[in-house]
């Protein structure tokens, strides 16, 4: 592979193995272990195994390495660690970097699963953990300190959109010696630049954009080859956190279109928040990509675009969007995103329900907002989706 490639040709050829049969689509290695020449051989390969030898499921497969070098060469990553699910590759990154005594300094907008680990079991086992507005530069620089072992956000947070200064916030934890872990789902490795605006460590869910077609749970963790072979890999590969071989290649085969379906996706979101934008049902239009987004800046610095997700808030609170939703032909009602088809869900009733009100309130999920993963529907049909449903 040239490192001089473009993001759209490694995603369909970085890391590719081929077997003595000289397939053209990767192989699927469904086995959960490997036979050794000799007991000799067996003992160095628990010695320490070459990049193309393996012992066991849980520690490698061919299939499952070549999905981790494609989309680190994506990345611009050294290395990649594949895992179960998104949830699996979060808990991994920070079990894996943190013990009994280390403070953290989370932002507080985080998806729900997130804000459990960072609420609840971190400090189970001793981890203290400090919120902050994500997107206030002053209260990261006030939280951090000099025994502050990681800060973790999300570069574009779920469901609000608010983003996160990568470059920004990383300057302020280096400087006390902290690593930084940035979950990059809403930015996707497509208009992702994490590692070099300063992230240590980059989580994606792959069940999102790299999969797209809502087929298979799965998850990475992304940095240098010391941190992820050194610190990630013995953390998951002992707790049981790996991706399976076949869940390795149905993302190999979503990493081929994740460009296409990416930049399509995001065309028509900005196309669907210009056309409902001052919608008279509409409290508000939340979508870095428009003009008026209080980081529009910051999201044309950081991404280059505004992404494929977008929140309405409508006016009637939770009433008006459950007509709303109901009432929508194309866009399907559901939790997942990154996907083919649009998919709408109210944050405050679904993935951010256990949430008590106040904090809610602080992170902007009203009763009327309605998260919108915009798919690969013709613009104008969805578009008129819309509107037909908020007419409802």
């Amino acid at each position: 592979m040239s490192k001089d490639w473009n993001k759209s040709t490694k995603a369909v050829h970085a890391g590719t193995r081929r077997s003595q049969y000289g397939e053209v689509s990767e192989a699927i290695f469904m086995t959960q272990g490997f036979v050794y020449d000799s007991a000799e051989q067996a003992e160095a390969r628990f010695e320490g195994a070459g990049p193309d030898e393996f012992i066991y499921a849980r520690y490698g497969n061919p299939t499952v390495a070549m999905f981790e070098d494609r989309i680190a060469a994506l990345e611009g990553a050294e290395d990649a660690f594949a895992t179960a699910s998104g949830m699996a590759a979060v808990n991994g990154a920070m079990m894996s970097i943190l013990k009994a005594g280390d403070h953290v300094v989370s932002a507080r907008a985080l998806f729900g699963s997130c804000l459990y680990i960072a609420e609840e079991i971190l400090p189970r086992f001793g981890v203290e953990v400090t919120f902050v507005d994500g997107s206030d530069l002053a209260q990261w620089e006030a939280a951090i300190r000099s025994d502050t072992r990681a800060v973790f956000f999300e570069s574009l947070s779920n469901p609000a959109l608010e983003l996160v200064d990568i470059a920004g916030v990383s300057a302020l934890a280096h400087a006390q010696g902290a690593l930084v872990v940035c979950d990059n789902v809403f930015a996707t490795p497509v208009y992702s630049r994490a590692i070099e605006q300063g992230a240590d460590l980059v989580i994606y869910s792959a069940t999102k954009h790299i999969d797209g077609q809502g087929r298979a749970l799965g998850g990475v963790i992304l940095g240098t080859r010391e941190m992820i072979r050194k610190t990630v890999e013995p953390y998951m590969k002992h707790t049981g956190g790996s991706m399976s071989p076949f869940t390795a290649w149905i993302m190999l085969k979503g990493l081929e279109t994740m460009g296409l379906r990416v930049r399509a996706q995001t065309a028509t979101a900005l196309k669907l928040a210009q056309t409902l934008e001052g919608h008279e049902g509409l409290a508000r239009v939340i979508y870095p990509g428009l003009e008026g987004h209080p980081q529009h800046a910051l999201a044309h610095r950081q991404m280059g675009v505004g992404g494929t997700m977008l929140a309405i808030d409508l006016k009637g609170g939770k009433e008006a969007s459950y007509k709303f939703l109901n009432a929508c032909r194309i866009a399907i009602i559901s939790n997942n995103l990154g996907d083919a088809k649009t998919i709408l869900t109210p944050p405050a009733f679904t993935t951010h329900q256990r949430l008590p009100q106040p904090q809610k309130d602080a992170l902007g999920i009203t009763p009327g907002l309605v998260r919108i993963s915009v798919g690969l529907e013709d613009a104008d049909d969805l578009s008129a989706d819309f509107l037909q449903a908020l007419s409802a």
